[in-house]
């Protein structure tokens, strides 16, 4: 990994490429997606015609590429991937920044009213950083990717507002931002909206309401996607689309019907069925954090196993930590990458956090552990999938799941 941006810039200029739409990008460390999906479902709900570069893929790579709400066929991606092979030349790039390249020239090429790009690791060295985005999101920022990114919340945050632009709006929905956003942003003259001074949101059990400068939408019900930290996402998604009213005016019919229309596979997704089942790509303990909160918040379940399945790099013990109290019976799974942490070095992280309490078994793939939890679960009882993108993704390879568990004696 060569973190800069001048071989992805060099490539762009060679390719010639430029949108001559809106862009949005979004960067954060939780939230990226959910946040690009309800401006996608919102802005399609006016009227537009929009295009999303969304990542990771859970199942097939073409995913990551979303046309007016559905994904490209893999084979019109050939031709775009050729473009970028033929003007790299000798440059070198990485797989994710060749992907990039590829993505970005499909969307320049179809016609389009908006186009939303999702930032991978980073903000200021990701290859989405190269186009100069007409407006800029920054979600909930955390610990992740430490070994690139530094070793704290203001670190990883002055990364991050590198997707800051002079003079354009930037949406910081993180409620409590590291100062090095802020400070950032005001040195390079960005017009920084803060979640708390340039919007607001509050609501009750039934509706909730937003208000930014000089706009109130009310009486707006909850998002389609579940959660509790849905709503930071929802206000930043609502900010940004008002950022560009000028260019792209919506209005709170629009709004409503992009919340509760919005769709995002993995994120605290709970698929009808006995026994209940969650999935949810939660990865670094913030964002485990809030699925146990999530997951206190459903009701009751005499039991609830886990299958999990992590990258070796992150905060496995702070992961495991934030979720154990839930936990009666864990899955641990292997993943089908190096980088990916082994089930008997999960399990030496679980004997770690609770010692001979610790109840699991070890298994191949995530599609084994979870045949294993249904097998010896009961219709009352809730299985969670958690841990990575891979983890979900390996569950749904073979559909959606239909849960239908036998009663155990």
């Amino acid at each position: 990994m060569d973190l800069s941006l001048e071989r992805v810039q060099a490539v762009r200029d060679a390719m010639g490429l430029r949108f001559t739409v809106p862009v949005i990008t979004v960067a954060g460390t939780n939230g990226k997606g959910s946040t690009c999906s309800m401006i996608e479902s919102i802005a399609r709900a006016a009227g537009y015609r929009v295009g999303l570069y969304i990542k990771p893929h859970l199942v097939h790579f073409e995913e990551r590429c979303r046309v007016n709400g559905a994904p490209v066929s893999a084979d019109s991606l050939c031709e775009d991937f050729a473009v970028v092979d033929r003007a790299r030349g000798d440059t070198a790039l990485t797989t994710f920044e060749f992907s990039t390249l590829a993505i970005m020239h499909r969307l320049a090429r179809e016609s389009l009213d908006l186009v939303i790009l999702e930032v991978g690791l980073g903000g200021r060295y990701d290859a989405v950083n190269a186009i100069d985005a007409d407006c800029s999101v920054i979600t909930s920022i955390d610990l992740d990717h430490t070994e690139f990114l530094g070793p704290d919340r203001e670190s990883i945050g002055r990364e991050k507002a590198g997707i800051l632009r002079t003079g354009r709006p930037g949406i910081v929905s993180d409620p409590l931002p590291p100062q090095s956003v802020i400070d950032h942003g005001r040195e390079v003259g960005a017009d920084l909206w803060l979640n708390g001074r340039d919007f607001n949101h509050q609501g009750d059990r039934q509706q909730w309401s937003w208000s930014g400068r000089g706009r109130r939408y009310h009486a707006l019900a909850y998002p389609a996607l579940r959660g509790a930290n849905q709503l930071l996402n929802a206000s930043g998604a609502i900010a940004a689309l008002e950022a560009l009213r000028d260019r792209l005016p919506i209005n709170a019919q629009a709004v409503r019907v992009g919340l509760a229309s919005v769709e995002l596979p993995g994120r605290f997704q709970i698929v009808p069925g006995q026994p209940a089942l969650v999935l949810d790509v939660a990865h670094n303990p913030q964002a485990v954090s809030a699925l146990a909160l999530n997951l206190d918040q459903m009701g009751f379940f005499p039991r609830t196993v886990a299958v999990l399945g992590a990258m070796r790099d992150k905060d496995l013990g702070g992961v495991l930590a934030r979720i154990a109290p839930l936990i009666d019976h864990w899955h641990l799974t292997d993943l089908p990458l190096p980088r990916a942490a082994r089930a008997d070095e999960l399990a030496a992280e679980l004997r770690a956090l609770k010692g001979d309490a610790a109840s699991y078994g070890l298994y191949a793939s995530p599609s084994e552990a979870l045949d294993a939890a249904v097998a010896g679960a009961n219709p009352t009882d809730r299985i969670v999938v958690f841990g990575s993108f891979y983890t979900v993704g390996g569950v749904l390879k073979r559909g959606l799941p239909r849960l239908s568990a036998p009663h155990q004696a």
